[in-house]
């Protein structure tokens, strides 16, 4: 299944976080974007990050990912530290379906992610 809505150029409100059958909802801060140029931006849910990204019909790979270093609450952190080890453990097969967005790794985490409002 290949992805018929593009999913570069999009502001990606990251709504929350399922890995090994437990979800944790994200913070209000959580976003990501994708770009065609082969790069990635956004917010773990506390601190920034610039990455690489490869979009190949419904598979993405994130990798090279640079964060600042803020700290926040220890449940910010965990969810932080479990959306990025999500986005970038390998190729990520992304379904798309209007304003909604889920990237799935391969062990079967998901990220859920909605359209944020235009920039």
């Amino acid at each position: 299944m290949s992805v018929q809505q593009p999913v570069t150029g999009i502001d990606w409100r990251v709504d929350s976080v399922t890995v090994g059958g437990t979800t944790r909802h994200a913070p209000a801060s959580a976003r990501l974007r994708i770009e065609e140029d082969g790069s990635a931006s956004g917010n773990l849910g506390c601190n920034h990050f610039s990455a690489r990204a490869t979009v190949h019909g419904d598979r993405i790979t994130i990798g090279g990912l640079r964060t600042t270093r803020m700290a926040c609450g220890e449940e910010r952190m965990a969810f932080e530290r479990a959306l990025a080890r999500t986005l970038t453990t390998g190729t990520l097969t992304a379904e798309r379906e209007a304003a909604a967005l889920t990237l799935t790794d391969g062990d079967g985490d998901r990220v859920h992610l909605s359209r944020g409002p235009s920039a």
